[in-house]
């Protein structure tokens, strides 16, 4: 792609150009960056030209113009209106292995498909101004990220939980957590954790959870401004820059935007790429200063600059994933002259803090980190989860993630190979852009995940461009070929989004137990799980070691699994020597056993029956969903217990 003043040459002509020499710019147009054209009159006909056209009749196509017209503007507000009334009674409990679809009303799925069949003709109505496009996006946010806010009545997810903790833990702290254990990563890039202490410290606020609850549809909204700048400075095709934000949406499946350091981190980097690219000589946005063919304005580089520090003090992975598209996006030598300067800002950045104040981490772990490079085959293949002891749903659920996530990359390849301007574009090195990173660590096993969700942004351009070739009219755009196709996508992304939401809910008698634990626990007791599914346990994780029973060495869980009282004493004899231990049970536990396999089905029930009756073991908190016990070991073994 290379625009200048006179507008892109990629391939993508805005419609002035593409409607002839008798097509001019009309001045009351859309103004999100597309250009609406107007017919100037014919010249006079010339003898022997051709026959004159018949008289106009009755213009049937008149009148579907105006049903579309209509229809996009009833289209939304009445999908917002199912939307709600489908959530007034869902049955949250009879949640299983494919949690909330099992359980949300018909009524949700025709808000959703009313809403994406309005999107699919606002696409292809050039009367549809950018406001009705902008309302369908956030609605489609809203309706995907606020319907589990508007049905649970607490927090969502467990690491969700373990990052309040964090906040919490930095406050109580004035910053470094002293004892951290597995948590110490947090010390190391506490840009998150300590933006979010000072606002609680500035508002008075006792607690994030309020506001926690609500972040994947605010983390969600907020990346609409940087990916429509992002695809507006690739083409002018309204239709183009909104297929691909509805895709991007639709096909972002992996759940990394709740209230966590890597939502904050990846909103910061779509960002900074949205910079980057409005900067680049081929964007097809226009200069401020038309003089200007490369580089960036006095000032902007500094806030970019800015935003990179503020990447590198949060996560420790963006970074590098920053590190890399900026890497490739100066091999074109055209580029070098924006790529290069953003690139040397964010390799000294983070050398300089990895060498700093993360060194004492990253030397810990030197050894993994090298291993891990070594063994860039087991990198890729760790984010594939082991299905063969999963609950049948999510086996299912497993491949159809896996499905959605193809047929994205798939579409995004053959965009990249029909649509030949693209290529000029930049968004192709901005896909691939994850893979060095995905081969060189598995970062827990979710490398492949992140590496996906980088990549997103692009590969959802790429695919609206094979979907909505700008080369054609708006018959492209008809619903009867983008809907199915767009409403396969939601499909998909429904299913990974929610298909796990029977571990992610947590019932206010699990908050209550937890809270009984970290409000009762002397400092030092030892708090044993069986996973790590209790909201709020981390509270004060400083001062109290977790055991997950689930991932302990092979010998001790095939020990759990033939008698459970056994196994269980086995950690907390020696963990209440000197105070007492806690045992906690609850709902999402049992359920997360259910969905993984990890324990076998029966176990959770088969231990409560054993721990009511055994020595030394007391239930302090019961509750519906939740029991806590106590233990101290009987008899002479108690020690210096009180």
């Amino acid at each position: 792609m290379n625009a200048g003043r006179d507008g892109p040459r990629d391939g993508a002509p805005d419609a002035a150009r593409r409607d002839g020499p008798r097509a001019t710019a009309r001045p009351d147009g859309p103004h999100d960056g597309s250009r609406a054209t107007v017919r100037e009159p014919p010249g006079p006909r010339r003898p022997g030209a051709g026959r004159a056209a018949p008289a106009p009749g009755p213009s049937g196509s008149g009148r579907a113009a105006s049903l579309r017209f209509w229809a996009v503007r009833a289209a939304l507000p009445v999908s917002i209106g199912l939307w709600l009334l489908s959530l007034r009674s869902v049955p949250l409990d009879d949640m299983r292995d494919l949690g909330l679809l099992q359980v949300l009303p018909p009524l949700f799925w025709v808000a959703a498909a009313l809403l994406t069949l309005g999107f699919c003709l606002a696409l292809g109505d050039r009367r549809t101004r950018a406001g009705w496009l902008t309302g369908y996006v956030l609605t489609l946010i809203a309706l995907l990220h606020a319907t589990p806010t508007l049905l649970y009545p607490t927090l969502r997810y467990s690491w969700a939980w373990k990052h309040l903790a964090v906040v919490d833990a930095m406050i109580r702290h004035d910053g470094e957590v002293p004892d951290a254990g597995k948590f110490a990563v947090y010390n190391e890039w506490p840009g998150f954790f300590q933006l979010n202490a000072l606002f609680l410290e500035a508002t008075g606020l006792d607690s994030a959870a309020g506001y926690a609850a609500w972040t994947p549809a605010f983390a969600n909204a907020l990346l609409l401004a940087p990916l429509l700048l992002l695809y507006r400075s690739v083409t002018r095709d309204r239709r183009l820059v909104w297929g691909a934000v509805w895709i991007f949406y639709v096909c972002s499946w992996v759940g990394q935007d709740y209230f966590a350091p890597q939502a904050f981190a990846f909103l910061l980097f779509l960002t900074v790429m949205a910079l980057l690219f409005r900067q680049l000589p081929s964007s097809a946005l226009p200069r401020p200063d038309p003089r200007r063919r490369g580089g960036w304005p006095p000032g902007l580089l500094a806030g970019a600059v800015l935003l990179v520090a503020a990447i590198t003090v949060s996560h420790p992975l963006t970074p590098l994933l920053l590190i890399s598209a900026l890497a490739l996006l100066s091999l074109p030598r055209r580029n070098r002259r924006v790529a290069l300067p953003l690139l040397a800002a964010a390799v000294v950045l983070t050398a300089l803090w990895d060498a700093t104040v993360a060194r004492d981490y990253l030397g810990a772990n030197i050894s993994d980190l090298v291993r891990s490079v070594l063994q860039p085959d087991r990198n890729v293949a760790s984010g594939l989860t082991a299905l063969g002891d999963a609950a049948p749903g999510q086996v299912l659920l497993s491949w159809v993630d896996r499905a959605l996530s193809a047929a994205a990359v798939l579409m995004a390849v053959a965009g990249f190979a029909l649509r030949r301007w693209t290529r000029r574009t930049g968004l192709p090195l901005l896909a691939v852009a994850p893979l060095p990173l995905l081969a060189l660590n598995a970062y827990g096993g979710e490398m492949l995940f992140r590496a996906y969700l980088f990549a997103l942004p692009a590969v959802a351009f790429l695919a609206a461009a094979l979907l909505l070739p700008s080369k054609t009219r708006e018959r492209v755009a008809r619903p009867l070929v983008l809907y199915p196709v767009f409403l396969a996508l939601l499909g998909g992304m429904v299913f990974g989004y929610y298909g796990k939401e029977a571990v992610n809910r947590y019932d206010p008698g699990e908050v209550a137990a937890a809270r009984y634990v970290t409000d009762h626990a002397p400092p030092g007791s030892v708090i044993v799980t069986l996973t790590s599914d209790v909201p709020g346990l981390d509270m004060r994780y400083e001062q109290h070691p977790w055991i997950e029973l689930a991932y302990q060495a092979p010998e001790d869980t095939r020990r759990l699994e033939r008698d459970p009282l056994a196994g269980v004493t086995t950690f907390l004899y020696r963990a209440a020597e000197e105070r007492p231990a806690y045992l906690v049970l609850s709902r999402a536990q049992d359920m997360n056993v259910h969905l993984t396999g990890v324990l076998s089905d029966g176990l959770p029930q088969r231990l409560r029956e054993a721990l009511d009756d055994a020595p030394g073991f007391t239930r302090v908190f019961t509750d519906e969903d939740a029991v806590v016990y106590r233990y101290v070991p009987p008899g002479p073994a108690r020690g210096g217990l009180p």
